[in-house]
């Protein structure tokens, strides 16, 4: 009896991007280098597995990303807890230690690449999904924090988005969370009896992490809690408004959120987040901040360290409403045949003209005419090449403009030796 297999479909909230989609992230990511290089950031490639105690000591044992959300697994071979990364900064921080990139000066780097969380899949909200991540480890002040925004800001501006907003807050330092920590508990405490299950659970391990609820019953406690800014000392202050005052020098306009937290236990002092409501629940696209212990608590020597992260798809969804998708062509030119001969010299031709810088495609297999227009049709290519037996026997090739192409003449067909089609297409294409 035969077997019959069942039809394999990707897991859910792991998306595929196809041909066509994946132009648009190819877009992007071109884009996204150059803003980056602009800023003097260079690429860095990180493992996707990680061991499971970077991200429960880096990331923080009591945050959702490490009690829920990590795809957590133990390595048959040795027995080791891997966890495939949640996030780009730990596993950065640990590399960064590792090769003691920070002996002789500051680094400014950045990585691209997916993301794994085990979390309910909706909109802008993927089990892998995609960052940008950029830090500048080594770096304290508050220029250099401004600076990052300041980038971002600029990023909006490339990519035509506008109904963006900067909130930013400071989380201060260890003792000044501290004073605020124990006078938030006492406020949770009187508040006992409105807090959800995450609350009650919370209280005591992550009190901060209370205030980001998103339980309307709780809005009003959380609104009426001690402020974490207002427990800040003088040199937090004066780090937070020399940041402000940056941001005011370059034009970007900002929101203070002091209930802002982000979601990691590693940040201290300057956090901020990029918010729109073009995205649905998914409000956020842009977070970061300063966390100058990370480098130490991860067991390198002690450094200033800032950065942020980006949401690939979320980005991709919010720029495709302000500049549509465009379905970007195959290629430039388009070759057409007629009898094995003719093949064989478009498959030469082939070869000179990507010599050049063009972009070909030949037709694979024969075909009728026809069926070969139709296809280079559907290619999107600007120009057709026909090779058949006539031209073949002119020493010619047939140039079919099949799109409107820069320093085309009103001629929609040309006749051109084959000696000089190389030039007569590289013109046509540029």
């Amino acid at each position: 009896m035969t077997q019959v297999f069942t039809k394999v479909t990707a897991i859910r909230g792991m998306n595929d991007a196809l041909p066509g989609a994946s132009a648009r992230w190819e877009q992007l990511e071109a884009l996204v280098r150059e803003w980056l290089r602009a800023y003097g950031y260079r690429n860095m490639r990180a493992p996707i597995l990680e061991h499971t105690r970077l991200f429960t000591r880096g990331i923080g044992e009591v945050t959702d990303i490490v009690e829920k959300e990590m795809y957590t697994f133990t390595d048959s071979l040795n027995g080791e807890s891997l966890t495939m990364r949640p996030e780009f900064t730990a596993g950065m921080v640990r590399a960064a230690i590792e090769h003691n990139l920070l002996y002789d000066r500051p680094q400014r780097v950045y990585a691209m690449g997916p993301v794994f969380r085990h979390e309910r899949p909706q909109r802008g909200r993927y089990r892998q999904f995609h960052q940008i991540d950029v830090e500048a480890l080594g770096l304290a002040g508050p220029d250099i924090d401004a600076e990052l925004i300041v980038m971002v800001s600029r990023l909006w501006k490339l990519l035509g988005i506008t109904d963006i907003e900067l909130e930013i807050n400071s989380l201060g330092q260890g003792d000044e969370r501290a004073a605020h920590r124990a006078a938030l508990i006492t406020h949770l405490e009187q508040h006992k009896d409105i807090l959800d299950e995450d609350g009650l659970r919370r209280m005591y391990t992550n009190p901060l992490r209370v205030l980001d609820t998103k339980n309307p019953a709780m809005q009003a406690m959380a609104d009426s809690a001690p402020k974490l800014f207002d427990f800040l000392g003088e040199t937090s202050r004066a780090h937070f408004d020399g940041v402000c005052a940056r941001l005011t020098d370059a034009g970007v306009p900002y929101r203070l959120n002091p209930r802002m937290v982000r979601g990691l236990d590693y940040y201290n002092l300057t956090v901020f987040e990029w918010v729109t409501d073009k995205l649905g629940a998914q409000a956020t696209v842009c977070g970061g901040g300063r966390y100058d212990g990370l480098i130490e608590l991860l067991g390198g020597k002690a450094a200033p360290a800032v950065g942020f992260a980006i949401g690939i798809e979320r980005l991709l969804d919010l720029w495709g409403q302000y500049q549509p998708e465009v379905a970007l062509p195959e290629c430039e030119v388009y070759v057409v045949h007629q009898g094995d001969e003719a093949q064989r010299r478009a498959a030469l031709l082939a070869e000179s003209l990507r010599d050049a810088g063009m972009s070909v495609i030949v037709h694979a297999g024969a075909a009728s005419f026809k069926s070969q227009f139709k296809r280079a049709d559907a290619s999107a290519a600007s120009i057709a090449v026909i090779l058949g037996g006539d031209e073949l026997a002119a020493g010619v090739a047939s140039v079919k403009m099949l799109r409107a192409v820069a320093q085309t003449s009103d001629a929609a067909q040309f006749s051109v030796p084959l000696d000089d089609l190389v030039a007569f297409l590289k013109d046509k294409v540029n």
